[in-house]
């Protein structure tokens, strides 16, 4: 147990038996309690990217911004690695990495610990999840994936990435669409509020057909649920049926289902909670309220 403390670096190992893991805290943890003696200069052609990397796109214009920045400062924070068979797996810092590589360097300030096959899916899902460079579709597969190799319930996996329950399951949803509306909504020429609609339909052309008709009638959510309500579902709508006291819960999960976000009904109040400005919108055009 001792080694595993000294590979992982300082309470590292109850960060990771916690039911939720914060990546910033992670990776602040991990240089805080880090020597600078054992900070070393990796060749940059032994690292390999982290295997288990959700994100599959990586905005070029950011990372030659980072290089020329990289250039003239180095590299300002060391990236994380493990030691691989081959050389290194890259645990943190893709961005610094692929950065580096454009600025010309040839090393690299790294850290090595020591990761077991379940943390790297986890770092490097968290890594991007909370600092959101994740498109909705590698979300998606990285959600999957998680769910797969580690074994979690859908609860786990909203309880270990801070997100509810129904914005698990309606993400997840969203690998139901067919390649070419996922790239569309990849493409910001459909809504998340478009793509859920489209990915409760059970036959996949009727899918792109609508897809089609809402990038060239520009047609809003609501207008979208309107006309695809006759459509056979491959997830059932459940009804709810308000209960017999005074309890408000069946409100809360009709309005959690419509909006994908928490909802509570108190004192004669609705209150819905938001993430930031983006989803904010999201939710606004679910309601068609506009400015």
């Amino acid at each position: 147990m001792e080694n595993r403390k000294r590979a992982l670096g300082r309470g590292l190992e109850q960060l990771f038996n916690s039911e939720n893991l914060d990546f910033e805290n992670f990776e602040k943890q991990i240089y805080e309690t880090t020597p600078r003696d054992e900070i070393i200069e990796l060749n940059l052609d032994e690292i390999r990217p982290n295997p288990h990397q959700p994100r599959k796109v990586f905005k070029e214009d950011a990372l030659n911004e980072l290089a020329e920045s990289i250039k003239k400062n180095g590299v300002f924070q060391p990236i994380i690695v493990k030691k691989s068979i081959k050389g290194y797996d890259l645990v943190a810092g893709e961005r610094r990495f692929r950065a580096s590589k454009i600025a010309g360097l040839t090393t690299i300030p790294a850290i090595i610990r020591d990761f077991n096959e379940e943390q790297m899916i986890e770092i490097a899902l968290l890594e991007n999840l909370q600092r959101e460079n994740l498109n909705v579709i590698e979300e998606a597969l990285a959600y999957k994936a998680m769910i797969e190799k580690l074994s979690l319930t859908q609860e786990e996996l909203s309880n270990k990435v801070s997100k509810s329950r129904s914005h698990i399951t309606n993400i997840l949803g969203l690998l139901r669409l067919p390649s070419d509306i996922q790239k569309m909504l990849i493409n910001n020429e459909i809504t998340m509020g478009h793509a859920r609609v489209l990915s409760k339909l059970e036959n996949e052309d009727k899918m792109i057909e609508y897809a089609k008709k809402i990038v060239e009638e520009k047609l809003p959510v609501r207008e979208t649920e309107e006309i695809t309500n006759n459509e056979e579902r491959k997830v059932k709508i459940k009804k709810h049926v308000k209960e017999e006291n005074n309890d408000f819960k069946y409100v809360e999960d009709l309005l959690r289902d419509k909006l994908d976000t928490k909802i509570k009904v108190k004192d004669k109040k609705v209150i819905i909670s938001f993430t930031n400005v983006a989803d904010l919108n999201r939710i606004l055009e679910i309601l068609n309220v506009r400015e």
